[in-house]
């Protein structure tokens, strides 16, 4: 059976590359757009839930339009879903120089430490085109459609979009007190897997976006071998990094956000809760 996450068919209108694999009334490449909203979410169907969100910048190839929703799937990791039109822009080219560095970050409308302005929050991971730096503030493009407008982020808070950062755990680490919020993927509210894709993406290393996903990520481990920073566990449901030998770093309804907690107590109290054992000790190769 198909993964619905990873399959780009709404029933009537299917990629190119499932020709011969669904019938569908139309076959299509799609169009590339990207999110032009701080945060987006991303839905199971039109008037569904929110499976997972994308942020400013981020790549989509929409399939289908149907009234104000758009159908297709994220260019980062072929996650499927449906988005609000108007969370939307066409945009042949990706023109993002910059990405946000900082857990959270703003950007004002106008210049200046003190200068007031209209406020917009970023969030760690958000994209941005940025036209030039003065004085330590970062003008950058928030255009929508034909209406041309700039914002001014603090230039410490930006890294160029090229740039990694080494250690997905100390990406991780700058999140710590964000609320726990499912489907979330952004430091305003974010999961367990998205952690974990957030910070792998920021170090420019490939990770699907949910923990069933995830669990094919790395190298499996026997039972009883020590963790290390950097090393992944999963439960059903759930996964966490390995801070260090004796501690987790999770984002988790028990603390509803993004918290620290000493391993055995994690570990006795997902399964006394229901959720069972750890089920797979993973290393990533960076880990090795």
């Amino acid at each position: 059976m198909m993964d619905r996450r990873l399959t780009a068919f709404n029933g009537r209108v299917a990629h190119v590359s499932l020709r011969g694999q669904v019938a569908a009334d139309r076959f299509v490449e799609g169009e590339r757009y990207r999110v032009v909203c701080p945060v987006a979410d991303m839905l199971a169907k039109p008037d569904g839930g929110r499976d997972r969100q994308l942020l400013r910048g981020e790549g989509v190839r929409v399939l289908d339009l149907q009234d104000s929703m758009a159908f297709g799937f994220a260019e980062q990791d072929g996650y499927v879903g449906w988005m609000a039109a108007a969370a939307l822009i066409a945009t042949p080219d990706a023109a993002e120089t910059h990405r946000v560095s900082a857990a959270q970050s703003y950007g004002k409308s106008t210049p200046g430490l003190k200068a007031m302005g209209r406020i917009t929050p970023l969030s760690l991971g958000t994209k941005l085109t940025v036209l030039d730096v003065v004085d330590g503030w970062a003008r950058a493009d928030w255009s929508r459609g034909t209406a041309p407008q700039d914002i001014f982020v603090p230039s410490q808070h930006l890294a160029p979009i090229d740039t990694q950062d080494s250690d997905p755990v100390a990406v991780a680490e700058r999140l710590v007190g964000s609320p726990y919020l499912w489907g979330g993927d952004s430091s305003f509210g974010i999961d367990c897997s998205g952690l974990v894709q957030i910070a792998m993406h920021a170090c420019g290393q490939t990770c699907p976006r949910d923990s069933d996903m995830q669990e094919a990520l790395g190298r499996a481990l026997p039972p009883g071998t020590p963790p290390q920073r950097g090393d992944l566990l999963f439960w059903k449901g759930h996964v966490a990094w390995v801070a260090d030998p004796d501690t987790i770093l999770h984002a988790n309804a028990h603390a509803m956000a993004v918290a620290y907690e000493p391993i055995n107590q994690a570990v006795a109290r997902i399964e006394k809760q229901g959720d069972g054992p750890v089920i797979r000790h993973a290393r990533l190769s960076s880990s090795l």
